[in-house]
């Protein structure tokens, strides 16, 4: 960890113009762990350019939003990737035509594509090792409320509130330190789950078309009729993907969203290992949340009986 932190920050120093990237289909995680790099470093380093680009997601974009830069501010800049397993995934295709690239992430190291790769798949999120980043520099006392907010943001989102088992001691230290400053976390915990009211019958959709074998796995899918009878969008839908968490004996879901030009998968599971075969059909992700996309309802069946045949 310390020299790969060190390079990085020896990479930083090096340039007056710094471009933090993360993936598409941004969740919590990729906001927090990309803004709160942003903000510390525009604290640590007032002179230099500090920019985060990407598209938004409407229902994040109370974490923050993201700069329009132009093709070239990449002259001579370094950039960042947070978050982000494998290259294809990256939001803005301009992240390789920058100077250098450095890639900050705690996926599974499956496509190493930065000059300097930091991985730690033990960490919680992204937004714990930015945390850690930042500490590793004796830099807590830059930290500020525009940096704790979204680190904490980030933190809860990809441990589902704490409750899910990449939640670590460290994780809870992380979160503790960030919880003394004066963000109120109640207030930005709310908004972090809360969902327009004309979604919600589209949940009691979900609710009542789920497809669950005895075994304990179940699959939903949600067709590009259904998204026009409720008049909702992929990414509306897909806040959805935990709507059957709670059933008892359920071990492995798979929560399919036709986004026309490919149907996205988002696999979860309780303590089983399917990233595995998301790798098989081309995705990736954690051991027990991860994600793939198909490119028909035939080819998603064969992925769901693979998940079932891990039971």
């Amino acid at each position: 960890m310390t020299m790969e932190f060190n390079q990085i920050m020896d990479e930083i120093k090096a340039v007056q113009t710094v471009i933090i990237h993360r993936h598409v289909r941004p969740d919590p995680d990729a906001y927090g762990s990309q803004l709160g790099l942003k903000n510390y470093l525009k604290l640590k380093f007032p002179e230099k350019n500090i920019f985060a680009v990407g598209e938004g997601e409407p229902s994040l974009n109370f974490i923050g939003t993201f700069d329009d830069i132009s093709d070239d501010q990449y002259n001579e800049a370094l950039v960042i990737v947070c978050d982000t397993a494998n290259a294809p995934r990256i939001s803005d295709h301009r992240f390789n035509t920058g100077k250098r690239l450095v890639k900050i992430d705690h996926h599974p190291a499956v496509d190493q594509y930065g000059d300097i790769n930091y991985v730690n798949d033990e960490a919680s999120s992204t937004s714990e090792i930015i945390f850690d980043f930042i500490s590793h520099f004796n830099d807590q006392s830059l930290i500020d409320d525009s940096v704790a907010r979204v680190l904490y943001l980030g933190i809860v989102g990809d441990t589902g509130r704490f409750l899910f088992n990449n939640t670590t001691p460290h994780t809870m230290e992380v979160a503790s330190q960030l919880l003394k400053y004066s963000f109120n976390h109640q207030q930005e915990l709310n908004k972090l789950g809360e969902k327009d009211a004309k979604l919600l019958p589209f949940q009691g959709y979900v609710l009542q078309n789920f497809d669950l074998n005895d075994k304990g796995f179940c699959k939903v899918k949600i067709t590009k009729d259904v998204l026009e009878k409720f008049d909702i969008v992929a990414n509306e839908a897909s806040l959805f993907v935990n709507a059957i968490a709670d059933i008892q004996g359920l071990k492995i879901w798979v929560f399919a969203v036709d986004e026309g030009t490919e149907i996205r998968c988002r696999i979860r599971s309780k303590g089983i290992v399917i990233n595995d075969i998301a790798n098989a059909f081309g995705g990736g992700g954690h051991p027990n949340a991860s994600g793939v996309s198909v490119a028909d309802w035939q080819q998603f069946e064969e992925l769901a009986q693979a998940l079932n045949n891990k039971l």
